[in-house]
C-alpha cells in the first residue's frame, strides 16, 4: 500500500512537471492560425484564434482575424460578432470598421435607426471614439493635471499664474469627471453586455417568452440587437426602429 502511494505521488509529480515545461505555446499558435488563414485554411485558423480566445487572451488584433476567418467561411454572423468585439476594444480602429461594413451589407435585415439628437449622438461617438482602458488612463492624466494646477493657484503669489492655475484646475476636474465617466460606461458595458448578434438563420420575435405567441418579425443572421430582460430561455430585445419583442437565447449571442 505504501509503495502504491509513493507511485501515486510520483505520477502526480511528473504530471506537474510536464505542465510546467510544457506552457502553452501562444506565439506558435498565433504564428499557425495566421499562416492557416494566408493558405485559405480557414477552419483551422478559426479553430486557432478560438483555441487562444478559450486559453483567456484577447486583443482586437485576435478578434479581427477571427472575424476574418468566419467571413471566409461565409460564416457572417460569427464574423460580425467577432468584428464588434474587436470595435469594443478598439474603436477608433479603421479596418475593424470596414470589415464590419462589409460583413453587415450581406445581412438580410435593412432596419432603418430611430433618429437621436445630435448632442446624444455626439456625446455616445466621443465616449467611443477610444476603448474604456484609454480613458481610464486619461482620467489619471487628468487628475495628475488638476492637482498640479491647484498647486500653481495655491503656491504661486503672482496673479496671473493663480488665474491660470484656477482656471487649469477647473477645466482638469471637468476633463476628470467626463474621463472617469465613460471608462465606468465601458467597464460596465463589458461586465454587463447589453447587445447582441443573432446567430440563426431566421430567428422569430414573439410578442411574449412564449413558443406559442405571436411572432411579431423575424430577424436573421448578421442582425444586431439590444438584449433589455431575460426569463429563461428568452430574452427581450429592441433592434435599430425601435420595434421590440421576445427571441430565444439560443438565437442570439452577446457581445461581451
Amino acid at each position: 500500500m505504501a509503495m502504491k502511494r509513493i507511485f501515486l505521488v510520483l505520477a502526480l509529480l511528473s504530471g506537474l512537471c510536464v505542465r510546467a515545461a510544457a506552457p502553452l505555446d501562444t506565439e506558435k499558435i498565433w504564428n499557425d492560425a495566421n499562416t492557416a488563414y494566408v493558405n485559405a485554411d480557414y477552419p483551422a485558423a478559426t479553430e486557432g484564434y478560438e483555441r487562444l480566445l478559450g486559453e483567456g487572451y484577447e486583443s482586437a488584433q485576435l478578434y479581427l482575424n477571427l472575424g476574418n476567418a468566419y467571413f471566409k467561411r461565409g460564416m457572417n454572423g460569427r464574423a460580425i460578432l467577432n468584428y464588434r468585439k474587436a470595435l469594443r476594444l478598439a474603436p477608433g480602429d479603421e479596418d475593424i470598421r470596414y470589415n464590419l461594413s462589409i460583413a453587415e451589407a450581406r445581412t438580410q435585415d435593412r432596419i432603418e435607426s430611430v433618429p437621436v439628437f445630435f448632442v446624444k449622438r455626439w456625446i455616445v461617438s466621443l465616449g467611443r471614439s477610444v476603448g474604456s482602458n484609454t480613458w481610464a488612463v486619461l482620467s489619471l492624466v487628468f487628475f495628475a493635471l488638476m492637482f498640479f494646477c491647484t498647486g500653481v493657484y495655491l503656491l504661486l503669489r503672482r496673479v496671473s499664474f493663480q488665474k491660470a492655475g484656477f482656471c487649469g484646475a477647473l477645466v482638469s476636474l471637468l476633463l476628470f469627471v467626463v474621463s472617469v465617466a465613460y471608462a465606468s460606461a465601458g467597464r460596465k458595458a463589458r461586465l454587463h453586455p447589453d447587445e447582441a448578434v443573432v446567430m440563426s438563420s431566421a430567428a422569430p420575435v414573439k410578442s411574449s417568452p412564449d413558443a406559442s405567441s405571436t411572432d411579431i418579425f423575424v430577424l436573421h443572421e448578421g442582425t444586431k440587437v439590444g438584449v433589455r430582460n431575460s426569463l429563461g430561455d428568452w430574452r427581450e430585445i429592441v433592434i435599430a426602429d425601435g420595434n421590440k419583442g421576445w427571441i430565444q437565447a439560443s438565437a442570439i449571442e452577446m457581445i461581451d
